[in-house]
C-alpha cells in the first residue's frame, strides 16, 4: 500500500493537504453577546476582554508553540471550555510529538463530546490515511465534507483515498473540486494529476 501511495503522491503538489491537521482556531460563539475572535486580523484590540479564557489561553499559548501549551489545552477540558476544541489542537499536538494513541483517543474524545466537529473528522481521516486503514480514513473525510462541504482539504485527502482504493470515478470528482474551492496556486499539477487518473478510468472501462 504504501509503494501504491507514493506512486500517486508524487504527482501531487508539492504540500498535499492531507500533511496538514486542521486546528480550532477560535471559541465557538454562544450567541450575539459571545466574545469577539481575538486571533482575527479585524479583531479591535480595544474591545479585547481583560482575561481570557482557558481555551483562549491556550490556543494563544499554542500560537506562540510555547511550552505550556498542552497543560494549558487540559486545564481548558477540566473547566469545560470548548472542550471539543480543546481535545482537537490536543490531539495535534500529541501527534506531531509522535504519540499516535493519545492523538487519536484525544479526536475520539473530541467527537463524543460533539459528534458534528469538523476538524476532529478531518484529523481522524488523515489519522486512518496513515495507518493505510482506507476505509475509514474516506468515512471520516466524507463525513467532514458533510459538516463543512466547501474545504477544499477535506476533497483533495477524498481524492488521494478513492485513488488509492481504485475508485476513480470518485477520485476524479473529488479532485475537480478541490479545484474549484481551492485557492492556492498550484499550476498544472493537479490539472496532470486529473489527466492521469481519467487516462486510467478511460482504461479501466475500455
Amino acid at each position: 500500500m504504501s509503494k501504491q501511495r507514493d506512486n500517486i503522491i508524487q504527482f501531487l503538489p508539492k504540500q498535499p493537504a492531507k500533511y496538514g491537521f486542521e486546528r480550532v482556531k477560535k471559541r465557538a460563539r454562544k450567541g450575539a453577546n459571545a466574545q469577539p475572535d481575538l486571533f482575527s486580523p479585524g479583531a479591535e484590540i480595544l474591545r479585547l476582554p481583560s482575561k481570557l479564557t482557558p481555551f483562549e489561553e491556550a490556543l494563544l499559548f499554542d500560537e506562540r508553540n510555547d511550552g505550556r501549551t498542552e497543560g494549558a489545552y487540559r486545564r481548558a477540558i477540566r473547566e469545560g471550555d470548548c472542550v471539543d476544541g480543546a481535545y482537537c489542537n490536543l490531539g495535534i499536538l500529541l501527534s506531531k510529538a509522535g504519540q499516535s494513541a493519545k492523538a487519536f483517543d484525544c479526536f475520539t474524545k473530541a467527537l463524543q463530546h460533539n459528534p458534528r466537529h469538523f476538524q476532529s473528522q478531518f484529523n481522524l481521516g488523515n489519522f486512518y490515511f496513515e495507518q493505510d486503514n482506507l476505509r475509514l480514513a474516506r468515512m471520516h473525510y466524507e463525513l467532514a465534507i458533510e459538516l463543512q462541504p466547501d474545504c477544499a482539504s477535506a476533497y483533495f485527502n477524498l481524492a488521494l483515498v478513492a485513488a488509492l482504493s481504485n475508485d476513480l470515478a470518485a477520485a476524479i470528482e473529488a479532485l475537480q473540486r478541490y479545484k474549484a474551492l481551492s485557492s492556492v496556486p498550484e499550476g498544472d499539477t493537479v490539472d496532470d494529476l486529473l489527466e492521469k487518473l481519467q487516462r486510467a478510468l478511460r482504461l479501466e472501462t475500455s
